[in-house]
């Protein structure tokens, strides 16, 4: 096996044949996915680092990859030793790898990237970007291929259906709303590579990618057929004949040369979803370019799948519960920060029809809760054997749903300080929680209700408010989201988003509260209609954490009566030996 050096000579070389000043690594997959299979896991092969995000550059005589905050200290300990220094985004005026490019290739110079590691969008901007700077800027081949003797194959997972009774559309149904749409939108043909979206299009789930129910496909519908390519082996005999009503199956990799002789008329396609090796089939003057109609139509979940969804919180809620349980009863010190996420898995795994976690679970003690994104390894794993708080993002799959919640627990005495804090990111939790809008409103008109009482006292956060969910699918869904940003996208009856304030003092705690959460109708008057949020999670507040001098009466009710729901759908379903600490955990707040 070739060490880092090593690889990185290599593509020197490489990059020397094709005549590259530079080679540009961007870690994602020929379908711009936010997590990636293992064999596409690039920029892990050529640096060593093994976070989620980062950019890789290789010139003839630098070796340089850029992280954020998330992982200064991981990317560090994990390119100590080889040819790779690290530069860290978002401080001290430093340069993200194009900014780099710009500023330090010559007048002339050639930097590529891997075709289908890169977006249209992206590169058509970089190209222009880049060829103000005298940059030419190339989609090659992938280069990494050459020297990757060990490359995992392409994932190959046995894919199931999804009965109706789960998803409440069968797929002939779900064509007929796209090219319906399409109609509207003036265009002949989609070509989709999300491969969410296919899933959910198709109703097939596989397990390309680990915690996400997907597999590696291609899709292209036009007004009177519909193809999917994928690996026809990942077949069983009842799943195929399932599909084949409604699509002619075709093997994955002959996307790239089968559809220029399928495409006719004007195509609608997503060039932030596909990459650079369709461009010259799509990228042309006539074809329109948008959002995939499937993630508008994914994200809008319909009663069928709301139920289900209702069912996992439950079903999780039960779970949870028990954990508490047993995480109360448990001696002090016996447990880290592995443990305790396995021991909530432990229960979940005794629900019905659950599948797994939805992403790896996110378990931080004391100043590891300050790391938003921390990730717990054996060497890094806390004990949990003094007071301080426990920051648990977890969640779960199921045949029917999916979970994502967030609780910040309470070891020993808390001190004033976290009890404030813990309770100013409640407060801003319930705010948005409980807040009526106007129909047509956007995520980002809603943000400051999440951070208002924060910003009062001086403090904030940086990451999203809240996230779409998907049914069954990614954790992360689109287009919908809650933070500053802003998205011009509107909340819809029917999506299910998070709401997930924190905060996080650096060596010291991290607090952070999260509920999924449901946009319903709520009254419609003579100046439109308004929508609400009904709140799935079942899991009380850590009421050891909540200082009643910051809450107004309203508040108090609000988490009481939360509580109170809480208790009587779970009361007849956690375990019996559970039952005195969910009483406990829901009892009414009460001034002094």
């Amino acid at each position: 096996m070739l060490s880092i050096d090593e690889k990185v000579k290599a593509l020197r070389a490489l990059m020397e044949e094709k005549g590259y000043d530079a080679y540009l690594v961007t870690g994602t997959d020929p379908h711009m996915s936010e997590y990636v299979a293992p064999r596409w896991r690039t920029r892990a092969f050529i640096s060593g680092f093994t976070g989620s995000a980062g950019t890789v550059l290789v010139t003839k005589t630098e070796a340089i990859l850029w992280v954020d905050s998330r992982y200064f200290i991981q990317a560090a300990a994990e390119i100590k030793g080889t040819c790779f220094r690290m530069i860290k985004l978002d401080i001290d005026d430093n340069p993200d790898a194009y900014k780099y490019i710009e500023d330090n290739m010559a007048n002339g110079s050639c930097v590529a990237t891997e075709e289908c590691g890169i977006n249209i969008e992206s590169f058509n901007t970089l190209k222009k970007r880049f060829a103000k700077k005298g940059i030419s800027f190339v989609a090659s081949e992938d280069l990494l291929d050459k020297i990757w003797d060990d490359r995992p194959a392409i994932p190959n997972s046995t894919l199931r259906s999804v009965p109706l009774g789960y998803c409440g559309l069968d797929s002939c149904d779900k064509l007929k709303k796209v090219r319906e749409e399409l109609k509207k939108r003036g265009a002949d043909n989609t070509f989709i590579s999300s491969i969410d979206d296919i899933a959910w299009l198709t109703n097939l789930r596989g397990d390309d990618i680990k915690c996400n129910p997907v597999f590696m496909a291609f899709a292209y519908i036009s007004m009177d057929k519909a193809y999917l390519f994928t690996s026809p082996s990942r077949f069983t005999d009842e799943v195929r004949a399932i599909c084949e009503k409604d699509f002619i199956i075709k093997p994955y990799e002959s996307a790239y040369t089968d559809l220029k002789d399928l495409i006719s008329g004007v195509s609608y396609y997503n060039p932030e979803r596909v990459n650079m090796a369709f461009s010259s089939l799509l990228d042309k003057e006539e074809s329109i370019k948008g959002r995939d109609i499937t993630t508008d139509l994914k994200a809008k979940k319909n009663e069928i799948e709301l139920r289900g969804m209702r069912r996992s919180h439950l079903m999780d809620g039960v779970a949870f519960i028990n954990f508490l349980s047993k995480l109360n009863t448990t001696p002090d010190g016996s447990l880290d920060e592995i443990a305790v996420s396995t021991l909530l898995e432990k229960e979940r795994e005794r629900l019905e029809g659950y599948l797994g976690p939805s992403f790896n679970p996110i378990s931080g003690f004391k100043e590891h809760g300050a790391m938003c994104h921390y990730s717990a390894t054996p060497e890094s794993s806390k004990k949990i054997d003094s007071d301080g708080l426990l920051v648990l993002d977890t969640g779960s799959q199921f045949y029917y749903g999916m979970t994502d919640i967030t609780r910040t627990l309470c070891f020993g005495t808390p001190t004033a300080e976290q009890k404030k804090d813990y309770t100013l990111v409640l407060k801003g939790h319930l705010a948005l929680a409980r807040q009526i809008f106007y129909k047509g409103t956007k995520g980002y008109q809603l943000d400051v209700l999440a951070k208002q009482y924060m910003w009062q006292a001086g403090m904030t956060f940086y990451h999203g408010t809240g996230h779409g969910v998907g049914f069954n699918l990614n954790v992360h869904e689109g287009p919908m989201n809650i933070s500053g940003k802003p998205i011009d996208v509107a909340l819809e009856k029917g999506m299910i988003v998070s709401d997930e304030p924190g905060i996080y003092k650096e060596g010291r705690h991290g607090i952070r509260i999260e509920n999924l959460i449901a946009v319903d109708d709520y009254i419609e008057t003579e100046f439109g209609q308004f929508l609400a949020f009904e709140v799935l999670t079942m899991v009380p507040y850590e009421k050891k954490l909540i200082d009643l001098k910051y809450l107004d009466d309203s508040e108090i009710q609000q988490i009481n009566a939360y509580h109170q729901w809480i208790k009587e759908e779970l009361i007849g379903l956690v375990d019996e030996s559970a039952k005195a600490y969910l009483e406990s955990a829901t009892s009414p707040l009460e001034r002094e």
